[in-house]
Order: structure tokens, then C-alpha cells, then sequence
């Protein structure tokens, strides 16, 4: 059965977590999910009240992470995802991260990347010349990186399938899993 990595840590956005994981089991791929440490990971609910010209955040659910970046192996895995929140702020600075990324792109297999995921890759170096969506408040980071901002709810670039935020899941999940059964697909 192939194998899923989820790379993400504290604060990062329930949704973006928790859907991508459920929707892969329920495909039949095996997901890991790989923080700076094995603990509890707390995740966050982002959205909008009136009256406030950002988004709000509440605490979300509670998960364990199941590995630790400084010990994944990237070649056992088929595919990265790379949810939002605040967690890619943090956990771009792990020394361990950025060879976890590029170690995808270099080997071209399935990414998907959603919201403020893309501040990982924009640290990781691989987003030159390439067209991804994101939180539109991550445009800037884009384009300093080298890539092509596109304000849409499923980007496909390659190997790396990227969108907005959570109420993009739908279209970006299902072209994500559309590129997975292509290059990984699940054995019956």
C-alpha cells in the first residue's frame, strides 16, 4: 500500500489536516503525519466574523504526530501534503523540512500544497518558475520565491497540486487524488 506523508505542527488548520487525511485512508493509501516531534499536535479553526478584516482563530481538534521530520525517509513515501495555518510559519525553520520537500519535487511525485502550506515550499526553494495557489495573503512570498501566483481553487503544475484554503477541498483533493492513482496508484 503506497504511502502518504502529511507534514504539519502546532496551530496548523484543522481542515486542512484532517480532510486530506480521511479522503487518502478512504482511497486506500497508508498517511503519516510528521511534525518537529512526536507529541499531541494541537491544531486551530481559522475563519471570518464580522467586523474583523483577517481571519479569526479558535483551537481545533487534537492529533498525534507519528513521526518526527528528522526521521523521515522520504523515499518511502508516494506523495507530500502540505496543509495551512500558522504551522508552516514554525515548522519551515526545521532544518529537517526543506530536504523533506525536495526531496518530492526533485523525485516528481504528487505535492499538494494548500493555503499558507506554501510558505514551507517557498523556504524549501522549489517553487521557481512554477504556477501555485495559495491564502491570496501569501502572494507576496510567491512571487519573492520565484513563482507565479494563481488566485483559483485547483492549480495543477506538474507533480504539485495546490489551492486556497479549506472551502477549495473539494477540487483540490479531488485533482490530488486524480495525480496519485497516475503515479501511485493503490493495488486491490
Amino acid at each position: 500500500m503506497p504511502k502518504v506523508l502529511i507534514v504539519t505542527g502546532d496551530a496548523a488548520e484543522d481542515l486542512e489536516v484532517l480532510y486530506p487525511y480521511q479522503r487518502l485512508l478512504e482511497e486506500g493509501y497508508e498517511v503519516d503525519i510528521a511534525a518537529p516531534s512526536v507529541k499531541k499536535l494541537q491544531f486551530v479553526v481559522h475563519d471570518f466574523a464580522p467586523g474583523f478584516d483577517t481571519y479569526t482563530e479558535k483551537p481545533g481538534h487534537c492529533w498525534q504526530a507519528d513521526v518526527a521530520f528528522a526521521d523521515v525517509d522520504p523515499q518511502e513515501y508516494a506523495a507530500l501534503v502540505v496543509p495551512g495555518g500558522r504551522a508552516p510559519e514554525h515548522v519551515r525553520m526545521d532544518a529537517d523540512l526543506p530536504r523533506i520537500v525536495r526531496h518530492f519535487f526533485r523525485a516528481d511525485k504528487p505535492v499538494a500544497q494548500i493555503c499558507h502550506g506554501v510558505l514551507a515550499l517557498a523556504a524549501a526553494g522549489v517553487l521557481e518558475g512554477r504556477r501555485t495557489a495559495a491564502y491570496p495573503a501569501c502572494a507576496p512570498e510567491v512571487t519573492l520565491a520565484g513563482g507565479t501566483f494563481v488566485d483559483a481553487e485547483a492549480v495543477v503544475d506538474g507533480n504539485l497540486v495546490s489551492a486556497r484554503a479549506w472551502p477549495d477541498h473539494p477540487a483540490w483533493m479531488r485533482a490530488f487524488v486524480a495525480l496519485l492513482r497516475e503515479k501511485a496508484p493503490v493495488k486491490a
